[in-house]
């Protein structure tokens, strides 16, 4: 399981940005960035919260509230998530019911393809 400074690290570097970019873009220093990398600081809820947002993740994924990693890293998925939590019981059983067929139709398929 990567650390805080890990998952910035990557994020960033899956996103081509350089130290410098996201200091800019965070409104701070490049030594803070390179502090938060190396898991030697901590930012602010506030400034975790603006972290997420420039990465295109949640600050439940850099802080890995859930241990599901790739679920919380896509905001978009972490959406959808809320979207059918919030649904009436029924509504939410057919969208699951489809949902796990489609799963199931995808799994057969790459087994098929061994």
């Amino acid at each position: 399981m990567a650390s805080f400074g890990k998952k910035i690290a990557a994020l960033r570097k899956e996103l081509k940005l350089s130290q410098t970019d996201l200091a800019k873009q965070l409104s701070t220093s490049v030594s803070v960035i390179s502090r938060y990398e190396r898991d030697e600081m901590t930012p602010s809820i506030d400034v975790a919260k603006k972290l997420a947002a420039i990465l295109n993740t949640t600050v439940g994924y850099l802080l890995d509230e859930s241990g599901q990693e790739s679920v919380l890293k896509d905001p978009d998925m972490l959406k959808r998530l809320n979207d059918i939590a919030k649904m009436e019981k029924e509504d939410k059983n057919h969208i699951l019911y489809a949902i796990d067929g489609l799963i199931k139709s995808v799994k057969l398929k790459n087994i098929a393809a061994l």
